[in-house]
């Protein structure tokens, strides 16, 4: 006897992503969690989440990667002597 888990998931998925630009997958026929908008891509939970490892690259929240750069932009204003 085999479980679920076991069983090859069939179901379709999408993608969703919120606005700190952070990826997840939903079942398409649900509605998107409070945040979550539609990523533009559907299928196979496999077929999502190969998705989601090709165009999440940087794993930060948005609002972390503006912070960042924004101290980088200090920093460098700092810098850079004053004629």
């Amino acid at each position: 006897m085999t479980t679920r888990d076991e069983q090859e998931d069939t179901r379709t998925y999408k993608v969703v992503v919120n606005h700190e630009e952070q990826y997840s997958i939903w079942l398409v026929d649900r509605e998107n969690p409070l945040g979550w908008f539609d990523a533009g891509k559907s299928g196979l939970k496999s077929e999502c989440l190969e998705y989601i490892k090709e165009v999440w690259t940087d794993m930060r929240p948005l609002s972390l990667r503006k912070k960042m750069a924004e101290l980088e932009q200090q920093k460098q204003d700092n810098a850079t002597p004053s004629v």
